[in-house]
This record gives C-alpha cells, sequence and structure tokens, in this order.
C-alpha cells in the first residue's frame, strides 16, 4: 500500500523514524508522498527520500504557517523545482481556522503555487479547512492543473465538484469514527477512482489510537473501515487506491 499523504519529517518521528518505517512495511505499507510544510524543510524531506527510495517528496509552502513563510519563498520554491526531483507541489491550500487568518494573504500564496504546478506539469496537495469553497473557487479559476484534496472532509456535492474539476479525494483515518456519517457516506458513493488513501500521520488518528501518535503501520485499519462502508474486499480496494496514487503522482511500481 502507499500512504498518500504522511509527515516523515516530522520532528515526532526523530526519536524512532527508521523503526516507524519499518513497522509500516512490515503492514503492507511500503511507499509514501511526504509533502513539505515550509521552506526549511524542502531540505529535510529530499534527505529522507535520498536515504529512503520509497520515500516520494512534494514541495511547497502551507497556509497554517503563514508567519514563517518569506516574501522570497515563493521564488526559491520554482528554482527548487527545476532542479529537484518532486510528485507534487504541496502542501499548500487555504486555512481559515484561526479566526486570525489572512484570508487574501493565504489566497495570494495559494494562487502563486497554483501557476507553479501548472508550470512544472506537477500535481497539487491541498489543504482545505474551513475554507473548501474557497478552494474550489481558486481551482475553477486554473483550469488544467490536478491534484488531492488531502484529509477531505467536506460534503459528496463538495467533493463531486473536486472531481469534476481533476482532483483525487484524500481520505484519512477519521473516516473510522461512527460520526463521521458526512465522510463515511461520501467514501461509500463516491467512484473508487476518485478516492486516495492517507493518515496525515503523526497527526489524525483513528478511533483505535486516540491520544497516541499516528502512524503509516495504521493505514491498514482505516482502509477495512473504508472496504467496509464500499462492501468490497480490502485487498481490492487497496490495489485501486494504489493504481490512483501512482497515477496521480507518477509513481513507478518499482518505487511502490
Amino acid at each position: 500500500m502507499i500512504d498518500s499523504h504522511v509527515h516523515l519529517d516530522a520532528p515526532r518521528f526523530d526519536v524512532d523514524r527508521d523503526a516507524v518505517i519499518e513497522r509500516a512495511r512490515a503492514a503492507g505499507v511500503d511507499a509514501f508522498v511526504v509533502p513539505a510544510t515550509t521552506r526549511d524543510s524542502w531540505s529535510r524531506i529530499e534527505g529522507l527520500s535520498e536515504r529512503h527510495p520509497q520515500i516520494h517528496p512534494a514541495y511547497g509552502l502551507h497556509p497554517w504557517f503563514m508567519e514563517r513563510h518569506r516574501d522570497t519563498d515563493l521564488g526559491v520554491l520554482d528554482r527548487w523545482l527545476e532542479e529537484h526531483k518532486a510528485v507534487a507541489v504541496g502542501e499548500c491550500g487555504l486555512d481559515f481556522f484561526d479566526a486570525d487568518a489572512d484570508p487574501e494573504a493565504q489566497e495570494a500564496l495559494f494562487r502563486d503555487q497554483i501557476v507553479l504546478a501548472k508550470n512544472h506539469r506537477l500535481p497539487l496537495i491541498v489543504h482545505a479547512r474551513k475554507s473548501l469553497d474557497r478552494v474550489l473557487h481558486e481551482l475553477r479559476r486554473h483550469p488544467g492543473v490536478e491534484g488531492v484534496l488531502h484529509s477531505f472532509s467536506g460534503s459528496l456535492q463538495q467533493a463531486r465538484q473536486a472531481v469534476d474539476l481533476g482532483f483525487r479525494i484524500g481520505i484519512a483515518a477519521t473516516v473510522g469514527f461512527e460520526r463521521a456519517r458526512r465522510l463515511r457516506e461520501l467514501v461509500s458513493r463516491l467512484d473508487e477512482s476518485a478516492l486516495l488513501i492517507e493518515t496525515d500521520a503523526p497527526d489524525q488518528p483513528g478511533p483505535g489510537h486516540r491520544g497516541q501518535r499516528n502512524e503509516p503501520a495504521f493505514l491498514p485499519e482505516h482502509l477495512a473501515v473504508m472496504a467496509e462502508l464500499r462492501q468490497q474486499s480490502p485487498e481490492r480496494l487497496a490495489r485501486r487506491l494504489d493504481d490512483n496514487c501512482r497515477e496521480l503522482f507518477k509513481l513507478d511500481e518499482e518505487s511502490t
């Protein structure tokens, strides 16, 4: 299986990162898409991908860290994408959870990264919290870009709008919570070609790991939930999710 969104560079993995990767592989998760959040993380993720060929890096500027981004970062990102292998631009997007967020600054940065993705012919990894309609609006203004809306929490209607724009829907372990009725309905009804599976580790553990650090080794647990919701075998669904991930990020089978 491929974990389509995991922050293996996070400091919470510093004490046992190699063991985390080995536990994941023992659980059948043997490839990882690792998106960046700030300029400072790019070289760290590249280093991880050099040591672990099953790690596939994406580079971007996350809206939650606006205070860390510098005016020059976008130009540096453009040059970085020219000179370094990447499977996507991201993690980027909009996050209006904080009442003090600056929507205009976030939207400008998001738009610029959409343009970079288009120029570099790369997909986008999009973060959308309390901002999904605005994210969809921005994506409509830039036809021809594909990607994934990661850790999706919107409605089935919004998911279908995203799919019509060329985007996949990333499903995190929150699908395992009974109260996540809207997400569970979406997983049961959306075409399987539109779905990806992710942990977003070390964040967003599922119901079996409340209060714990999330890990990619837990991915099969919410695969089982998704398969049950879709009335499919986990093995069949895993193959399709892997195919979707390879197609979007242009991954070759040898590295996954």
